[in-house]
């Protein structure tokens, strides 16, 4: 009987043999593009202001809609990863969202842009099938690196976004289009490259090392996929740590994403290319900055554990709270950024630690877990986007607002104990598929 294959134990960057690294370049750039969909307005948002007449609380309206719907939406991703595969969750999310994202230049007003942004939003739950797909393809002792890679060059996309569509943009403008007219086109860009991965996904794929779902069940007809997992990992305060903890890393990450170039613009009065290059560079710290994290996550892990882990996210988060309400008091754009840098580098560490204690939390739930944690993300960013609607409330107050809380969670993550009383599974029992005894 042919057995099932084992995750890598090695991550080797510049390759693609086996389905293992396919998978993990393949993920880490669909999510890449997912980022262009979500956030390729964000960078617009002077000229859609402009365009649309929008005031200071219908954007906080739109922010906190564009990422709003990805709450329950990864929930609900991360429970069909555990059940319908990765493969597939991830090639029919891509497709669907795709739609939207190329017809938002269609909305005449406030109201319609309000809902596409909602619709848009759920594309943002692509992060869990990239960290589920990692999760499954490689061992535990490297499988926070992993993740940590995979998720910190997609995140990238968040940063290349803000860089690319003003120039995007610029280039519609150049070919005679008006900018009312330019930023709408601009947006079928990301939409078509969005359906076009769809079927790249869906064809070079597996579902784990093994084969696709079906193809495992074929070969082990007393293969079962998993079942329960949404409630297991619900019940695990663990997993509602890591909640908090990710809303504090990836909530305000995704925050700043949205807010950056406008508060750039209008708060130390840059031009609208230049905000999108300083709002750019943070994404682009994504690059090493996550995978940085997650690599000193399995380190301290080999050697301290997981209460090892939770410690070194503790500290993480502290100091990014710190970086974020200095930088909140900023009184020149050069010191602005240099603040940014420092904040951000611990910010975009933590999403990494986060993430390498994810697949720990229950081996069998690893979609529900990490949809549970990702969702947490989105919904430190939903109360977050709260403070940057409200009219009596500026940016810079905003930013130190947040710098707080990030702090008291931090306080709370030192306090949990994520060390585990199982033993350390056999890498096969990373899959998604589990063979009755």
């Amino acid at each position: 009987m042919k057995t099932v294959a084992k995750p890598l134990e090695k991550l080797t960057i510049l390759s693609f043999k086996g389905v293992q690294m396919r998978t993990f370049h393949l993920t880490w750039m669909a999510f890449f593009l997912c980022f262009f969909g979500w956030f390729g307005l964000a960078p617009l948002m002077p000229v859609v202001k402009a365009d649309l007449g929008l005031t200071k609380t219908q954007i906080g309206n739109i922010m906190i809609a564009s990422v709003a719907a990805t709450v329950v939406a990864r929930i609900l991703i991360g429970k069909l990863c555990d059940t319908w595969g990765p493969r597939r969750t991830y090639a029919a999310l891509m497709g669907i969202c795709s739609i939207p994202v190329m017809t938002v230049g269609l909305v005449q007003s406030y109201e319609m842009f309000l809902l596409f942004r909602l619709v848009i939003g759920v594309i943002g739950a692509s992060f869990v099938i990239t960290q589920f797909h990692t999760s499954v393809m490689f061992d535990q002792k490297i499988v926070g690196t992993a993740n940590a890679v995979a998720g910190g060059w997609g995140n990238l996309g968040g940063g290349v976004t803000n860089m690319l569509m003003p120039l995007v943009f610029g280039a519609f403008v150049g070919l005679g289009y008006m900018p009312g007219a330019a930023w709408r086109m601009a947006m079928v860009i990301p939409g078509v490259l969005l359906l076009v991965f769809a079927f790249v996904y869906y064809f070079f794929t597996k579902d784990t090392p093994a084969g696709n779902l079906d193809e495992v069940e074929a070969i082990h007809p007393q293969a079962v996929k998993a079942k329960g997992t949404l409630a297991a990992a619900a019940r695990d305060p663990r997993t509602w740590a890591l909640f908090l903890a990710y809303g504090a890393c990836f909530g305000i990450e995704i925050t700043f994403d949205n807010v950056a170039a406008l508060y750039f613009s209008e708060h130390y009065h840059t031009s609208l290319a230049t905000a999108g290059i300083l709002a750019g560079t943070f994404g682009f710290m994504n690059i090493f900055a996550r995978a940085v994290g997650g690599i000193m996550a399995d380190k301290v892990g080999s050697r301290y554990g997981m209460a090892g882990k939770g410690r070194l996210l503790a500290l993480l988060l502290a100091l990014e709270g710190i970086g974020m309400a200095l930088f909140a008091q900023s009184s020149s754009v050069t010191m602005a950024v240099l603040l940014m840098l420092g904040f951000a580098m611990f910010l975009k560490m933590a999403n990494g630690a986060t993430y390498a204690i994810v697949p720990f939390i229950n081996r069998r739930a690893i979609g529900s877990v990490s949809g549970i944690v990702g969702a947490g993300g989105n919904a430190g960013a939903v109360l977050a986007g709260f403070l940057f609607k409200s009219s009596s409330i500026s940016y810079s107050e905003a930013f130190m607002y947040i710098g707080a809380a990030i702090a008291c969670v931090a306080a709370i993550v030192a306090l949990v104990n994520f060390e585990t009383t199982a033993s350390i599974p056999e890498p096969a029992e990373l899959n998604p598929i589990h063979l009755k005894a």
